[in-house]
């Protein structure tokens, strides 16, 4: 394990170089497992506080945008040093405030700092800058052509909000954060309340960097708060020109209300909802039921049911080995022990959403976890079954249930499928089981399933996200508000950017990713030909 840095919690607001007791309402962050109030108190951040921020990052914005792709890079790996720094400082803290088993709090300081150095040799590589020159000809009739040439600039301090079921990687350090900075943008974190120690933590190594490398106070400060008052003084406040946000539909769609009701109205990413489903074919059924059972239910328990793609609901064809699979999830489910949710506020909504569906008309409680009662936030396992009769007429067995739930729905027949899918909202991920012998019903799904999901996956499980430069973690409404946008991979960086051409523009004056000698050395498109540095 790394070695400790020491480092007092002080409940304080991170703005810029000064830490701020704020002047709002009081709160603490939760064990889930015990019950029990964890020090130290933090206090919502004011309307004038957050006006400091705001107005802190507009003006660091000048200087960070400005800054070189080496500085901005070796920026990006500090803070990835200094979250590794911290040790079993910040590793007990995530377990404490929220309940995450310790191995799994190690994998996501992993990616968390992974996802930060990917950015960093992202910006050193350049190609986001989409550098494009096209050759003047005066010579040109019956109008001269202009000298063209186009890159993207940073949009402007950006807003950034914690989710609460990845305290890490989708947090105060997480891809919105690690994709902004790394865009030339200053980060405004609102914190999430049920991990406001982590937050504090990790927001402490991002200042360390900003101030390591000289950069403006202002690049990064980090709020608190309980209720949505600081997301939304936050996210109307002219100085903010972009919003990362992560949580709930109710959240995001406040949030996206709030964006479009200012004068100028600025773009939010939000992923907000998705029930991820999966479909499962005669030729997979045939060839391992049984252990595809099983494996279902692992990835439905994954963080105990508390991922964005976690599956929700999934479509068994009725034939030979249906009711193996269905034997073989229910006593998975029945061998599950409750473990403890993140928050109380979750493992109410949880208990809330199930129990709407157990007294759904045509829905049958397949299963049920054990108890455990020492837990102060419990989250105990169900599996429903119904047909695709009734799953095509209820809406309620189409809504979100975060938490280790999920639907299985019987299909009698194949041909209700295209209706079905027709059915469901916009999702993250959508996924295929199938054999070989499929392949001829699984084509026109995939087919279908492309315009319904950012990620369509065959003969696996869509919990665990892969951060590379292929992935899309991102969809149709409502499982984000941005189709075209991912949150994760080199891409995200795309969404704090925007396209500038500058024509006919001196030699002498302009940026020098458009530079006739190309001093940065970057891929640039040039009269259309992609040519590698010379």
């Amino acid at each position: 394990m790394t070695t400790a840095h020491a480092v007092e919690l002080t409940g304080s607001n991170l703005i810029g170089n000064d830490d701020v007791t704020g002047t709002g309402t009081a709160f603490q962050a939760t064990d889930p497992a015990t019950g029990s109030a964890l020090e130290p108190t933090y206090h919502q951040a004011s309307a004038a506080e957050i006006d400091r921020a705001a107005a802190l990052g507009w003006e660091a914005f000048a200087t960070y945008r400005h800054t070189g792709l080496e500085q901005r890079a070796a920026f990006l790996e500090s803070i990835a040093e200094e979250i590794e720094a911290l040790g079993s400082v910040l590793i007990e803290r995530v377990h404490a405030e929220t309940g995450i088993p310790i191995g799994r709090v190690q994998g996501e300081i992993a990616r968390t700092t992974g996802q930060l150095r990917m950015f960093a040799a992202v910006v050193r590589e350049g190609s986001w800058t989409h550098a494009r020159l096209d050759t003047a000809d005066p010579d040109r009739t019956p109008l001269p052509k202009p000298d063209l040439r186009q890159r993207e600039v940073p949009v402007g301090p950006v807003a950034v909000f914690a989710a609460s079921n990845f305290p890490l990687a989708f947090s105060v350090a997480g891809g919105d954060t690690a994709s902004a900075l790394a865009a030339g943008a200053p980060v405004i974190v609102k914190a999430h309340p049920s991990h406001p120690g982590t937050s504090e933590l990790v927001g402490r190594a991002i200042r360390n960097a900003v101030r390591t490398h000289e950069l403006p106070e202002g690049t990064f400060s980090l709020l608190s708060g309980p209720g949505p008052e600081v997301g939304i003084t936050l996210v109307t406040d002219p100085r903010i020109r972009a919003v990362g946000f992560t949580g709930s539909r109710q959240g995001g769609l406040a949030l996206l209300a709030a964006a479009a009701a200012r004068p100028v109205p600025i773009p939010v990413y939000a992923e907000m909802s998705s029930i991820n489903p999966v479909f499962v074919l005669p030729g997979a059924l045939a060839a391992g039921a049984g252990e595809l059972g099983a494996s279902y239910i692992a990835s439905m328990n994954v963080g105990v049911g508390q991922l964005c793609t976690s599956p929700g609901v999934l479509f068994l064809i009725d034939g030979p080995g249906a009711d193996e699979f269905l034997r073989a999830a229910t006593a998975a489910v029945a061998a599950t022990v409750a473990a403890p949710m993140l928050s109380p506020g979750l493992a109410t909504n949880f208990e809330r959403s199930v129990n709407r569906v157990t007294h759904t008309s045509n829905v049958t409680v397949a299963a049920r976890g054990a108890d455990d009662n020492s837990l102060a936030c419990q989250g105990v396992a169900r599996l429903f079954v119904t047909t695709a009769e009734h799953f095509l007429v209820d809406d309620d067995l189409r809504n979100e249930m975060f938490g280790p739930a999920s639907v299985i729905v019987r299909v009698g027949d194949t041909e209700l499928l295209p209706l079905i899918i027709d059915r469901l909202e916009g999702q993250l991920t959508a996924t295929v089981h199938a054999a070989p012998s499929d392949y001829p019903l699984a084509r026109p799904l995939v087919d279908q399933l492309e315009l319904l999901a950012g990620r369509v996956l065959f003969n696996g499980w869509p919990t665990g996200v892969e951060v590379g430069h292929a992935v899309v973690h991102g969809g149709p409404f409502p499982a984000t508000s941005a189709p075209a946008t991912t949150s994760v991979g080199s891409r995200a960086i795309e969404r704090f950017l925007r396209p500038v051409a500058y024509q006919n523009v001196p030699e002498q004056l302009l940026p020098s990713e458009l530079r006739g000698d190309n001093p940065l050395g970057i891929w640039r498109r040039v009269d259309g030909v992609l040519r590698e540095p010379s």
